[in-house]
């Protein structure tokens, strides 16, 4: 049963609102409620006002993709723009970007899903998405310069009260949108210049340290390949090399039968990785894991007292939202150790599915617990610690590995045997060192960027509720 809030009761104003009715479903909507409340603010302005009017989409186009980096513009969906590592994301052609400036985004911009089961969500351009093309499946919210500060009306924007205005203006049934109109008349609180440049600077310094986050775990995959004589493994050019059809396998045995499992591409950079000194997977896992989590009941909780359940879909975004379950209900492997680097290990081949790509397991993403759909991959030698292997797996070499080693039906898995016997260069123990403490600064970055955004959601909670009263 929905009831309404202590801090914002149904009032007599409301029922004149409402035309005198009498039932409790308009009183308990969230958008509703938050309208209501931020009516008691002393001053407001329209997130029209405060945009001067720029709040749109870029409208329907047609895709034209491309896989040369040199001709192309990154090219973000509506799901990628919540992602903490921008490297895989598909390429627009550079020549039809031009065409459309209007998909190009810049940093500062408040960025809301506006179709779909997930319209609603919010979040900002980041300085790395400057120049990005975006889906028309996502608002733009511009800020006005000189008017709000950036920092400040993403804040509002992404607040609980932000979020329940923007998806009341939600409409449809099977497929729904959001509209610039639906949310033009947003109320956006005016706290003081003082104030809301101190919200804004929390959350710039957070963008920053995001960008060094994403710096630096590209910085440290490099270091590993250049380290071991394998920097032209960087550019790989997957696509652009011959298809695997029409070749021969020979001496086959009852590991597998799969055409797949043997993909010439796949073989030709497993012999490069085998030329340089290296161990295999299930070698340095031996006494660690190399396998899938354990299966476990999902009871609900409160996040009070429950724990934040990470799925493969959302494990990569940047502020995943899983699930709040009771972990006293489940087993303690629903936990990870520190530096697990967890591999998505179920899904589909699709080009721009998580199936196969890594997140690492360390500072405050150990609250957290994880599902069963994850590849476990924990090393027990300090000398190759995970932060080292996932700058490793993180890499596009490791990933086409591991889809070449997919088995299953409709729903992919890892093969047991074979991503056992994946080659992992180990460098000098100097180099393994060096790569791994910058796998750990950029993660330290990440949770530091966390703390920038939860203290300002914090201040910014509490300076609304202060001026309603």
């Amino acid at each position: 049963m929905k009831t309404a809030s202590l801090d914002n009761p149904v009032r007599a104003g409301w029922l004149a609102d409402q035309a005198l009715r009498l039932d409790a479903r308009p009183y308990v909507s969230d958008a509703f409620a938050a309208r209501a409340f931020l009516r008691r603010l002393p001053r407001t302005e329209p997130l029209e006002v405060v945009t001067e009017g720029r709040i749109f989409n870029a409208g329907r186009f047609s895709r034209q993709w491309t896989l040369d980096p040199e001709h192309g513009v990154p090219f973000l969906g509506s799901a990628d723009i919540f992602e903490a590592d921008l490297s895989w994301v598909p390429m627009l052609a550079k020549s039809y970007v031009e065409k459309h400036p209007a998909l190009r985004l810049e940093p500062g911009w408040t960025l809301i899903t506006r179709s779909g089961m997930t319209a609603g969500r919010v979040t900002y351009a980041r300085p790395s998405m400057d120049g990005y093309a975006c889906s028309e499946d996502v608002l733009r919210a511009v800020p006005a310069p000189g008017r709000i500060h950036w920092g400040y009306l993403y804040a509002f924007l992404s607040s609980p009260y932000g979020i329940s205005v923007i998806k009341g203006g939600i409409y449809g049934t099977s497929v729904r949108h959001i509209e610039p109109h639906h949310i033009a008349d947003l109320p956006v609180p005016r706290l003081g210049d003082a104030f809301e440049t101190r919200i804004h600077d929390l959350m710039e310094r957070a963008a920053e340290l995001r960008e060094r986050f994403q710096v630096g775990i590209v910085a440290a995959t490099r270091d590993l390949f250049e380290s071991a004589g394998l920097a032209h493994l960087l550019d790989l050019r997957w696509h652009d090399q011959r298809r695997d059809l029409d070749f021969e396998v020979s001496r086959l045995n009852p590991t597998s039968l799969r055409a797949l499992n043997y993909s010439p591409r796949a073989r030709r950079i497993i012999a490069e990785l085998e030329a340089v000194p290296h161990r295999t997977l299930g070698d340095i896992c031996a006494d660690g894991q190399l396998g899938s989590g354990a299966r476990f009941r999902r009871i609900d909780a409160d996040p009070g007292i429950g724990a934040r359940l990470i799925g493969q879909r959302q494990a990569f975004w940047m502020r995943p939202e899983g699930r709040w379950i009771n972990p006293a209900h489940a087993p303690p492997e629903i936990y990870a150790s520190d530096e697990t680097v967890l591999v998505a290990a179920q899904g589909t081949l699709g080009e721009t599915e998580v199936f196969c790509r890594p997140i690492l397991a360390t500072g405050r993403w150990l609250k957290n617990v994880y599902s069963q759909h994850f590849l476990r991959v924990v090393s027990a030698e300090a000398t190759i610690p995970g932060a080292y292997l996932f700058a490793f797996l993180r890499s596009e070499t490791a990933f086409r590995i591991l889809r070449s080693m997919s088995t299953g039906g409709k729903q992919q898995d890892l093969h047991e045997e074979l991503r056992r016997r994946i080659p992992v260069p180990t460098c000098s123990p100097e180099d393994r060192s060096r790569i791994a403490e910058t796998v750990r600064a950029a993660f330290r970055d990440r949770d530091e960027a966390d703390r920038n955004e939860d203290l300002a959601m914090a201040l910014l909670d509490e300076a609304v509720r202060a001026a309603a009263r």
